[in-house]
């Protein structure tokens, strides 16, 4: 809708760019609630005269990082009925099982021991739901639930993060991003001069390129900082503490608008961000793609085209201690010839953000949303030599196998699973297919694996959770799942493991654990069911895709909800649910 009715007025590179119009960039500084005023009743209103009221809304909502329209009121804390009667300051918080961030620690194998599960496999038959939170507003519950001391911190399309207590599921406190929040929250604690001893921090990152940190007990801001001014930015991947910095991984849509013809494609390049974690402060910036996109060409109507472009990084770094080093992995280029750091691994300097190496395991993959494979039927701006999008979204593992030899594994979409030496510069090791067939279009492998001493295991779009042995990538099991009765196939979000099982959500609402010795389903609970609230609010549970289920202190947190971008792609969702063994 932005392309066909606004972009000609706002978007720069756009021949018919208005003087007088706002661009993209200072669209995007703007709440979602401001532009839906502008649109309705505002200075837009009759531009936007031949839109209807629902247009106008999701039109406000995706120039507003697509943070949702009217959630601002009803989502704060401080109006739910369940505020939590006390806020014990937080204390040190490795004394306590937790799950913080996206892994449970900087390696990225989503693995949980048993001490700190608390769950055996032989116990999680007997998983029963504890609690549920309503997330007034949201449709999206894609911040993966992060389990520190005592509390979990779960944030969604609303905007809204919020911290709970993990037993009772009490709320002691919300925060409203300027965007929506996608990425998982990671606890730490900061030194500041003003405080004594220091303090613990949430971070977190939204869909206009902030990145914020807010005191975990009270949810006060101690700073935000915006790491890239592309209006297209998506922080999806959840940044890493690690010695007193922040690595933030940076992606965007920019490849999602290419095929309008006034929409000037394009000159995202992905990077990591290295900030100061008591302050906000850059210490570095690298880019994937270390030159910068010039124009290129213009389009039949004089739309600037541009590159190279394209290689964001949508995965959380994996954090090498030994090296010293930054893993990750980059997507699909958006404009050809493909930038030779497309679709592949890199790994960086901690210190000074310094590209180590680099390996791409597919060449010349450049493609945008709206490019058809019959080259006589693209739009102008597509690329001239398109790619199949086999990027990799998922985060490298990072395992020591027996003998002391280490490998960096990853899923790419194409199915293909990887084995990398980081100590001989990203070296191949193995490589292994997970399917016989191809891929599907939608990518066999997107958001994430978990991987434990023998196997590392993926959900696939096709439907089904497959194990790969670690030392030669040697399928060990493959389960087919059925979908549940909403007919919705598809296992590609984040898997996650403990002694024994692995827990799995799909598309169709089901939340799954399998065992690891042979992939026999040992649980699984139906989501799509509507939930009495610890907090009062009516919710729903939906698909579970991009974000995993997370494991600790005896509980199983997962977040439902995800319609995904087409009209019946998913099912939506608003609804945190805990787990324990009874």
């Amino acid at each position: 809708m932005f392309d066909q009715n606004c972009a000609s007025c706002h978007e720069v590179g756009s021949a018919a760019l208005s003087a007088k119009a706002p661009d993209r960039k200072a669209i995007n500084k703007l709440t979602t609630e401001a532009i839906y005023a502008s649109l309705t009743t505002g200075s837009m209103k009759d531009r936007a005269q031949n839109l209807t009221d629902p247009q106008k809304r999701r039109l406000a909502e995706f120039l507003g990082g697509l943070r949702k329209l009217g959630a601002a009121e009803a989502g704060d804390a401080s109006r739910m009925p369940n505020r939590c009667a006390e806020n014990p300051p937080i204390a040190d918080v490795s004394a306590s099982p937790s799950w913080n961030g996206w892994s449970t620690d900087g390696t990225n194998t989503r693995f949980q021991s048993e001490a700190n599960a608390r769950i055996a496999a032989s116990d999680v038959a007997r998983l029963k739901l504890k609690w549920s939170f309503g997330l007034p507003g949201a449709t999206h519950v894609y911040g993966q639930p992060t389990v520190v001391g005592g509390r979990v911190f779960v944030a969604a399309d609303s905007g809204y993060v919020y911290s709970l207590n993990a037993a009772t599921g009490c709320v002691y406190w919300s925060y409203l991003a300027e965007g929506a929040v996608r990425t998982a929250v990671v606890v730490d604690q900061v030194q500041r001069a003003q405080v004594k001893g220091g303090e613990y921090a949430a971070f977190f990152g939204d869909l206009k390129g902030n990145v914020y940190a807010v005191n975990a007990r009270t949810g006060s801001k101690m700073w935000m900082v915006q790491v890239e001014d592309h209006p297209l930015t998506r922080l999806t991947g959840a940044p890493k503490v690690y010695e007193n910095r922040l690595y933030v991984p940076v992606a965007s849509a920019d490849e999602g608008s290419a095929a309008e013809p006034h929409y000037p494609c394009c000159r995202f390049r992905g990077s990591v961000v290295a900030l100061d974690t008591a302050t906000g402060k850059q210490i570095w910036k690298t880019y994937t793609i270390p030159e910068k996109p010039k124009v290129v060409r213009r389009n039949s109507i004089g739309t600037e085209l541009w590159g190279p472009s394209g290689s964001g990084v949508w995965n959380s770094p994996t954090i090498d201690p030994k090296r010293k080093a930054l893993y990750i992995g980059t997507g699909d280029a958006y404009t050809s010839p493909a930038a030779k750091s497309s679709d592949g691994l890199m790994a960086l300097d901690l210190a000074t953000g310094k590209v180590l190496w680099q390996v791409q395991d597919l060449a010349g993959d450049a493609w945008l949303v709206g490019c058809p494979d019959d080259p006589s039927k693209r739009p102008e701006n597509c690329p001239k030599a398109m790619g199949p999008d086999h990027d990799f979204g998922a985060s490298p593992i990072l395992k020591e196998l027996p003998g002391g030899k280490r490998i960096l594994v990853a899923g790419q979409k194409s199915g293909m699973v990887w084995a990398h030496d980081p100590d001989n510069n990203g070296a191949v090791v193995w490589k292994a297919p997970t399917s016989s067939g191809p891929a599907p279009a939608t990518g066999q492998i997107v958001w994430g694996g978990a991987a434990d001493d023998h196997n590392v295991y993926f959900g696939l779009h096709s439907g089904g959770i497959v194990a790969l042995q670690l030392d030669n990538g040697e399928r060990r099991w493959f389960t087919k799942i059925d979908p549940a009765p909403a007919k919705l196939p598809g296992q590609e979000g984040s898997v996650s493991a403990i002694p024994g099982a692995v827990f799995a959500g799909g598309w169709d609402g089901v939340l799954r654990a399998l065992a690891t010795d042979g992939g026999r389903v040992l649980w699984e609970y139906n989501m799509v069911q509507e939930y009495k609230t610890v907090n009062g609010v009516a919710a729903k549970g939906g698909s579970m895709v991009a974000a995993g289920p997370t494991v600790a202190g005896g509980m199983v947190f997962a977040g439902s909800g995800y319609p995904g971008l087409g009209a019946g792609a998913g099912l939506p969702g608003n609804v945190l649910l805990a787990f324990g063994v009874e």
